[in-house]
Protein backbone atom coordinates (compact mmCIF):
# COMPACT_ATOMS: atom_id res chain seq x y z
CA UNK A 1 0.00 0.00 0.00
CA UNK A 2 2.73 2.44 0.97
CA UNK A 3 4.77 1.69 -2.16
CA UNK A 4 1.83 2.54 -4.43
CA UNK A 5 0.88 5.56 -2.32
CA UNK A 6 4.41 7.00 -2.26
CA UNK A 7 4.79 6.47 -6.01
CA UNK A 8 1.44 8.19 -6.60
CA UNK A 9 2.47 11.06 -4.31
CA UNK A 10 5.81 11.59 -6.04
CA UNK A 11 4.45 11.46 -9.59
CA UNK A 12 1.21 13.27 -8.75
CA UNK A 13 3.03 16.22 -7.18
CA UNK A 14 5.71 16.36 -9.92
CA UNK A 15 3.26 16.20 -12.85
CA UNK A 16 0.74 18.44 -11.05
CA UNK A 17 3.39 21.11 -10.48
CA UNK A 18 4.41 20.90 -14.15
CA UNK A 19 0.80 21.13 -15.42
CA UNK A 20 -0.06 23.98 -13.04
CA UNK A 21 3.09 25.94 -13.95
CA UNK A 22 3.52 25.35 -17.67
CA UNK A 23 0.90 25.76 -20.40
CA UNK A 24 2.97 23.44 -22.62
CA UNK A 25 2.95 20.67 -19.98
CA UNK A 26 -0.80 21.18 -19.50
CA UNK A 27 -1.44 20.79 -23.24
CA UNK A 28 0.82 17.72 -23.35
CA UNK A 29 -0.43 15.77 -20.32
CA UNK A 30 -3.98 17.00 -19.66
CA UNK A 31 -5.85 15.17 -22.49
CA UNK A 32 -4.36 11.77 -21.65
CA UNK A 33 -4.85 12.20 -17.90
CA UNK A 34 -8.45 13.36 -18.33
CA UNK A 35 -9.16 10.24 -20.43
CA UNK A 36 -7.62 7.94 -17.80
CA UNK A 37 -9.18 9.64 -14.75
CA UNK A 38 -12.81 8.45 -15.21
CA UNK A 39 -11.72 4.79 -15.53
CA UNK A 40 -12.41 3.09 -12.18
CA UNK A 41 -9.15 1.74 -10.68
CA UNK A 42 -10.85 -1.65 -10.11
CA UNK A 43 -11.29 -2.06 -13.87
CA UNK A 44 -7.48 -2.19 -14.20
CA UNK A 45 -7.37 -5.50 -12.25
CA UNK A 46 -7.38 -7.85 -15.30
CA UNK A 47 -4.62 -5.88 -17.03
CA UNK A 48 -2.62 -5.59 -13.80
CA UNK A 49 -2.72 -9.38 -13.36
CA UNK A 50 -1.73 -9.93 -17.02
CA UNK A 51 1.12 -7.42 -16.80
CA UNK A 52 2.46 -8.22 -13.31
CA UNK A 53 1.11 -11.68 -12.38
CA UNK A 54 -0.31 -12.72 -9.00
CA UNK A 55 1.96 -11.00 -6.48
CA UNK A 56 2.49 -7.61 -4.87
CA UNK A 57 3.08 -5.70 -8.13
CA UNK A 58 -0.56 -5.66 -9.31
CA UNK A 59 -1.61 -4.40 -5.86
CA UNK A 60 1.01 -1.63 -5.99
CA UNK A 61 -0.21 -0.66 -9.47
CA UNK A 62 -3.87 -0.55 -8.39
CA UNK A 63 -3.08 1.51 -5.29
CA UNK A 64 -1.07 3.87 -7.50
CA UNK A 65 -4.00 4.27 -9.92
CA UNK A 66 -6.39 5.04 -7.07
CA UNK A 67 -4.13 7.50 -5.23
CA UNK A 68 -2.54 9.29 -8.19
CA UNK A 69 -5.44 11.41 -9.44
CA UNK A 70 -6.47 12.98 -6.08
CA UNK A 71 -2.85 14.06 -5.53
CA UNK A 72 -2.49 15.28 -9.12
CA UNK A 73 -5.68 17.36 -9.18
CA UNK A 74 -5.06 18.85 -5.73
CA UNK A 75 -1.53 19.84 -6.74
CA UNK A 76 -2.76 21.47 -9.97
CA UNK A 77 -5.40 23.37 -7.99
CA UNK A 78 -2.81 24.49 -5.43
CA UNK A 79 -0.42 25.75 -8.09
CA UNK A 80 -3.10 27.55 -10.11
CA UNK A 81 -4.57 29.23 -7.02
CA UNK A 82 -1.19 30.65 -5.93
CA UNK A 83 -1.23 34.44 -5.60
CA UNK A 84 0.38 35.74 -8.81
CA UNK A 85 1.52 38.89 -7.00
CA UNK A 86 3.89 36.71 -4.96
CA UNK A 87 5.36 35.28 -8.16
CA UNK A 88 5.74 38.78 -9.66
CA UNK A 89 7.44 40.02 -6.50
CA UNK A 90 9.78 37.03 -6.52
CA UNK A 91 10.63 37.57 -10.19
CA UNK A 92 11.27 41.30 -9.58
CA UNK A 93 13.81 40.45 -6.86
CA UNK A 94 15.76 38.28 -9.31
CA UNK A 95 14.14 34.91 -8.67
CA UNK A 96 14.78 32.32 -11.37
CA UNK A 97 11.91 30.00 -12.43
CA UNK A 98 13.49 27.19 -10.39
CA UNK A 99 13.64 29.40 -7.28
CA UNK A 100 10.09 30.62 -7.80
CA UNK A 101 8.91 27.00 -8.01
CA UNK A 102 10.84 25.94 -4.93
CA UNK A 103 10.37 28.92 -2.63
CA UNK A 104 6.97 30.36 -3.63
CA UNK A 105 4.85 28.03 -5.74
CA UNK A 106 5.50 24.72 -3.94
CA UNK A 107 4.91 26.13 -0.41
CA UNK A 108 1.76 27.90 -1.64
CA UNK A 109 0.46 24.61 -3.10
CA UNK A 110 1.21 22.53 0.01
CA UNK A 111 -2.19 22.99 1.74
CA UNK A 112 -3.95 21.68 -1.39
CA UNK A 113 -1.39 18.88 -1.78
CA UNK A 114 -2.01 17.68 1.78
CA UNK A 115 -5.77 17.73 1.16
CA UNK A 116 -5.18 15.53 -1.88
CA UNK A 117 -2.98 13.19 0.16
CA UNK A 118 -5.74 12.69 2.72
CA UNK A 119 -8.20 11.74 -0.02
CA UNK A 120 -5.58 9.55 -1.71
CA UNK A 121 -4.74 7.57 1.44
CA UNK A 122 -8.40 6.53 1.77
CA UNK A 123 -8.49 5.42 -1.86
CA UNK A 124 -5.18 3.61 -1.38
CA UNK A 125 -6.56 1.51 1.49
CA UNK A 126 -9.74 0.68 -0.44
CA UNK A 127 -7.74 -0.48 -3.44
CA UNK A 128 -5.28 -2.40 -1.27
CA UNK A 129 -8.14 -4.48 0.13
CA UNK A 130 -9.66 -4.95 -3.34
CA UNK A 131 -6.31 -6.01 -4.81
CA UNK A 132 -5.69 -8.45 -1.96
CA UNK A 133 -9.10 -10.02 -2.57
CA UNK A 134 -8.41 -10.62 -6.25
CA UNK A 135 -4.77 -10.32 -7.26
CA UNK A 136 -2.79 -11.21 -4.11
CA UNK A 137 -2.87 -14.32 -1.96
CA UNK A 138 -2.18 -12.61 1.36
CA UNK A 139 -3.13 -9.55 3.40
CA UNK A 140 -6.23 -8.26 5.16
CA UNK A 141 -8.33 -8.27 1.98
CA UNK A 142 -7.46 -11.89 1.30
CA UNK A 143 -8.33 -12.85 4.90
CA UNK A 144 -11.63 -10.97 4.60
CA UNK A 145 -12.62 -12.72 1.37
CA UNK A 146 -11.45 -16.13 2.60
CA UNK A 147 -13.41 -15.73 5.85
CA UNK A 148 -16.55 -14.83 3.89
CA UNK A 149 -16.38 -18.17 2.02
CA UNK A 150 -16.05 -20.09 5.29
CA UNK A 151 -18.87 -18.07 6.90
CA UNK A 152 -16.51 -16.71 9.58
CA UNK A 153 -18.26 -13.40 9.99
CA UNK A 154 -16.37 -12.67 13.20
CA UNK A 155 -13.13 -12.61 11.17
CA UNK A 156 -14.84 -10.56 8.43
CA UNK A 157 -15.83 -7.90 10.98
CA UNK A 158 -12.36 -8.01 12.61
CA UNK A 159 -10.76 -7.48 9.18
CA UNK A 160 -13.09 -4.55 8.44
CA UNK A 161 -12.27 -2.95 11.81
CA UNK A 162 -8.55 -3.47 11.12
CA UNK A 163 -8.85 -1.74 7.73
CA UNK A 164 -10.77 1.16 9.27
CA UNK A 165 -8.20 1.52 12.05
CA UNK A 166 -5.28 1.45 9.59
CA UNK A 167 -6.99 4.07 7.43
CA UNK A 168 -7.65 6.27 10.47
CA UNK A 169 -4.03 6.02 11.66
CA UNK A 170 -2.71 6.79 8.16
CA UNK A 171 -4.93 9.86 7.94
CA UNK A 172 -3.80 11.01 11.40
CA UNK A 173 -0.16 10.63 10.31
CA UNK A 174 -0.75 12.84 7.26
CA UNK A 175 -2.61 15.41 9.41
CA UNK A 176 0.28 15.46 11.90
CA UNK A 177 2.87 15.93 9.15
CA UNK A 178 0.72 18.65 7.55
CA UNK A 179 0.37 20.49 10.88
CA UNK A 180 4.16 20.54 11.28
CA UNK A 181 4.96 21.46 7.69
CA UNK A 182 2.23 24.13 7.50
CA UNK A 183 3.00 25.85 10.81
CA UNK A 184 3.35 29.13 8.91
CA UNK A 185 -0.22 28.80 7.62
CA UNK A 186 -1.67 28.09 11.06
CA UNK A 187 0.13 31.13 12.49
CA UNK A 188 -1.24 33.42 9.77
CA UNK A 189 -4.77 32.10 10.34
CA UNK A 190 -4.48 32.81 14.06
CA UNK A 191 -3.17 36.32 13.41
CA UNK A 192 -6.06 36.96 11.00
CA UNK A 193 -8.60 35.82 13.57
CA UNK A 194 -7.02 37.92 16.33
CA UNK A 195 -6.94 40.99 14.02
Amino acid sequence: MFSGFLLATWLGVAIGMAIGWSRRAENLFEPLLQMLRPIPPVSWIPLAIIWFGIADKPAIFLVFMGAFFPVLLSTIHGVKSCDRNLLRAGAMTGGTPAKLLRHILFPAALPSIFSGLRIAIGSAWMLTVTAEMVAVKSGVGYVLWDSYYFLRYDIVIAAMVSIGLLGFLSDMLIKTIAARVLRWQNGSILRTREG
